[in-house]
């Protein structure tokens, strides 16, 4: 039985700094939306044509790449985090999540918590917390909304979980690396994540992220080795300057 807890407030202080992650605020709720209401087919809809506007993107589709390119920062990145360095869990799941914006400020914020306890693991049964913790985020919230807007927005459901894979990789081995203290703890939990977690945690048949774990690679927009994207989130079509992702698979070609 895995016992609950609360974040420290420099734990919560930094996951708010870094990630965007904030404790529920009524006093913003007139901006914000619940992710439970974005797997609604008509709400998600409706939703995407409001921020295709914002954006000026050419389409549906375009949009919904890159509204998840910053869900997935705003969600799976700060529970990744708080799981690995804090041994935390947090519920992400859709019906624990609001989406804020603001006007004149960014077109999605933060994400917000209703219920903000935390779940520990017991000392052996870690990897069980852990496939809890991982289960409620993906196939409880990203799985299920990525089906959704996959559906609304006519857009390959590859796209969006390369653009959660991507911040997934980024965070643990870039922003927690595989040294210091977290070292041992870090990479088993980056390794389960993209090679050994089971499909069922994400909601789907196959692990969605292996298939984009590929070898850094040499490109024209960097000297410095870089894992170059199977697919293309579309990013240059909503640039002001019309500039292509560093790893952009475009580039590469």
């Amino acid at each position: 039985m895995n016992k609950q807890s609360r974040l420290a407030l420099d734990e919560w202080d930094y996951l708010s700094r870094h990630f965007g992650l904030c404790e529920s605020d009524p006093t913003r709720s007139v901006y914000s939306v619940k992710a439970l209401d974005l797997l609604d087919v008509e709400i998600c809809s409706d939703y995407l044509d409001r921020l295709t506007v914002l954006l000026q993107s050419p389409s549906r589709m375009i949009t919904a790449s890159q509204f998840f390119k910053r869900y997935a920062a705003l969600t799976a990145v700060p529970l990744l985090y708080a799981m690995t360095v804090y041994n935390k869990g947090l519920d992400l799941s859709a019906d624990n999540c609001s989406l804020a914006s603001s006007p004149g400020h960014s077109w999605l914020e933060y994400v917000s918590l209703g219920d903000m306890d935390a779940a520990i693991p017991e000392a052996s049964e870690r990897h069980i917390w852990r496939n809890t913790v991982i289960q409620a985020l993906f196939a409880g919230n990203i799985g299920k909304l990525i089906a959704v807007m996959s559906k609304v927005a006519n857009i390959p459901k590859s796209i969006l979980w390369e653009n959660v894979a991507v911040r997934v990789f980024s965070l643990y081995e870039k922003r927690i690396g595989v040294t210091g203290e977290q070292q041992e703890q870090s990479r088993a939990d980056f390794q389960y994540l993209i090679h050994r977690a089971p499909g069922a945690l994400f909601g789907e048949k196959q692990n969605p992220l292996s298939r984009f774990y590929g070898k850094p690679t040499f490109s024209s927009a960097s000297n410095m080795p870089m894992r170059v994207r199977k697919t293309c989130c579309f990013y240059y079509e909503v640039s002001s300057v019309e500039e292509y992702c560093s790893s952009c698979p475009k580039l590469k070609s």
